[in-house]
């Protein structure tokens, strides 16, 4: 937890509840295992909350076969298996996309299993339809301002080998919930199956739109927010690390655009990892001390902290934008090429390690683009 400043009245962060299902991903390229993962958006998110000191409860449920170690302990479902995702990335004409897929689903978290306290901030972020209309509206009672990614609404998966697709959000239990929540996370891929012309109107939208930063949407401004430099092994993730440092940042009293800011940095840290990133705990805590700085610069210049969720006025963002840019580990030496089949570890192909799959080690740091590929419902 960030301290308060001596002689300031810069507020205690935020209590979050972190609601969705942790998973255990594991990445496929021509029938063979190049990485597994725990995965679920509650793992990224807890990435960027813990190490931005964000006190945080976590509602999570995964199956006896969990495997994981992780700072906030599951709720274990001894009748069902911990939700698993196959992500298939596929190359053509040096395209690389990925088909992603959901193997096993642990139950749905339920109402009752939320805890009977107030919430600052609730994050509705399920990945594998473990987010029920009833649990999304017993959050919106519990929490001050709820954020939801629109994944966790529009996902449906193939009954035969769970693919996922997307559908409209009218055309599920969740729409008529829309104007109660405070915030709505989506993709540019994800932004056509809500109607963000309407959605504004009642919350503040929030498109990411990967190398290209994201876009704010409010009822009446609009503000396209600065991306970063990034290698992109993985997709995976980041735009729940995108959410993490959104939510971060205002609960650290950052006005919008900065804490969209806050999120497109972190976003663009997780892409350059496979699975799980980890991030360097000396960046880190230079965002804190960056992040602290910014906070302070907000009461200093008078800014009322209280407008801040209504407004996309910031001032001297483009100097956090370079104070967060000077944070950023540069590489010693350029990336020029993604090689997907390396082959220096032989011995690695005659591991089974999942449902017949073999392991292959893959180059950590790639340029070309990994884009998602979505059967149309």
């Amino acid at each position: 937890m960030v301290k308060e400043a001596k002689n300031s009245s810069i507020p205690t962060p935020h209590r979050c509840l972190i609601v969705g299902n942790y998973c255990h991903d594991v990445l496929i390229k021509d029938d063979v295992v190049i990485a597994e993962s725990l995965g679920g958006a509650a793992s990224f998110i807890s990435a960027v909350l813990d190490g931005l000191s964000i006190s945080s409860d976590y509602i999570s449920k995964v199956g006896p076969d969990f495997i994981y170690t992780v700072n906030h302990q599951p709720i274990t479902s001894p009748c069902t298996k911990t939700t698993v995702f196959h992500a298939h990335f596929l190359t053509e004409n040096k395209r690389i996309d990925r088909i992603l897929k959901r193997v096993t689903a642990c139950d749905p978290v339920r109402p009752s299993d939320l805890p009977n306290s107030r919430f600052d901030y609730g994050l509705a972020v399920g990945v594998g339809g473990e987010i029920l209309p009833e649990t999304l509206e017993r959050m919106i009672e519990l929490c001050n301002v709820v954020f939801v990614d629109i994944q966790a609404l529009i996902r449906v998966f193939d009954p035969v080998d769970g693919t996922v697709s997307l559908v409209h959000l009218n055309q599920t239990g969740f729409s008529p919930l829309l104007k109660k929540i405070g915030f709505l996370k989506a993709s540019a891929e994800e932004a056509p199956y809500v109607d963000v012309e309407e959605a504004r109107k009642w919350c503040c939208v929030v498109v990411t739109k990967g190398k290209e930063g994201c876009t704010v949407y409010t009822k009446d401004d609009e503000l396209s927010v600065a991306p970063f430099t990034a290698f992109q092994v993985d997709p995976t993730g980041a735009g729940d690390s995108f959410l993490g440092g959104l939510v971060a940042g205002l609960a650290h009293g950052l006005a919008i655009p900065d804490a969209a800011l806050l999120g497109n940095f972190f976003g663009s840290l997780t892409v350059g990892h496979i699975g799980l990133p980890k991030f360097d705990s000396r960046l880190v805590q230079r965002v804190k001390d960056e992040v602290l700085k910014r906070s302070l610069q907000h009461f200093r210049s008078h800014e009322k902290q209280e407008d801040e969720p209504n407004r996309l006025k910031s001032l001297d963002h483009e100097e956090f934008l370079a104070a967060l840019s000077a944070t950023k580990v540069v590489q010693a030496h350029s990336i020029k090429e993604c090689n997907w089949d390396l082959h220096s570890s032989p011995g690695a192909l005659e591991q089974p390690v999942f449902n017949g799959y073999r392991r292959l080690p893959l180059n950590p740091v790639c340029e070309k683009p990994i884009n998602s590929v979505d059967s149309k419902p």
